[in-house]
C-alpha cells in the first residue's frame, strides 16, 4: 500500500472529531485525503460523532465476515473501521480515522506506514466539553478524567494541543495532512 494511515487518538473531550471535521472541510475535495467513518454499536444522534451504527449482532456478523480493517471494544461499545479504507491506501491517499489508543500496536502491525496524532487538551477544557455533551453524569466525567490509560504510542507520535480555538489546532492538523498526503496517481 502506498498511502499513509493517520490515526487520531486521545481521551474523550479533547476534540478529535472536531479536528477531523475541520480538516475534512478543507481537504476532502483534494482527493488526496480520505476520512473514515467508524462503525459503532451506538445509535447516531446529534450529540455524538458522525458514525455508522450497527447493533451488536450485526457488528459481530460483519466482524466474522472480514468487513473491518480494525475493530475494538471501548466504553461498553464495539468500534470498527471498514475494510474499504484499504482501497484509499492502495490509491496512495492519506487515510484519517479516530481510533482508540489501545489499538495502535495492532494498527502499526497492519499498516506500517502510519502517523499517530495524539490530541491533547487541558483537563478543565476536557471536563467542560464532556459536560456540554450531556451524555454523562458528573461522576462518570470525573472517572474519565481520572482514568489513566497506558499509552503505547510510537516515539514518532505527533502531539496537537486542542485546548484553545479550534482553528489553531485545526490549521496545524491540516498542514500535517497536506505534508503526509502524496499527490494521487492518475
Amino acid at each position: 500500500m502506498s498511502g499513509t494511515f493517520v490515526a487520531v487518538v486521545g481521551p474523550s473531550g479533547v476534540g478529535k472529531d472536531s479536528l477531523i471535521a475541520f480538516a475534512r472541510d478543507r481537504l476532502e475535495a483534494s482527493g488526496r485525503v480520505a476520512f473514515v467513518k467508524r462503525v459503532v454499536t451506538r445509535e447516531a444522534h446529534g450529540g455524538s460523532e458522525d458514525h455508522d451504527s450497527m447493533d451488536v449482532e450485526a457488528f459481530a456478523a460483519a466482524e466474522t465476515a472480514g468487513q473491518f480493517a480494525l475493530n475494538w471494544d471501548a466504553h461498553g461499545l464495539r468500534y470498527g473501521l471498514p475494510i474499504a479504507l484499504e482501497n484509499d491506501l492502495n490509491a496512495g491517499k492519506a487515510v484519517v480515522a479516530n481510533l482508540s489508543r489501545a489499538v495502535i500496536p495492532a494498527l502499526m502491525d497492519r499498516y506500517p506506514e502510519t502517523v499517530v496524532v495524539s490530541v491533547v487538551a487541558d483537563r478543565d477544557v476536557i471536563a467542560q466539553r464532556l459536560a456540554n455533551r450531556g451524555r454523562e453524569t458528573s461522576e462518570s466525567i470525573q472517572r474519565r478524567l481520572d482514568r489513566s490509560v497506558g499509552d503505547r504510542m510510537p516515539a514518532s507520535t505527533i502531539r496537537i494541543d486542542n485546548s484553545g480555538e479550534l482553528e489553531v489546532a485545526g490549521e496545524q492538523f491540516v498542514r500535517l495532512l497536506q505534508d503526509v498526503a502524496a499527490p494521487v496517481r492518475a
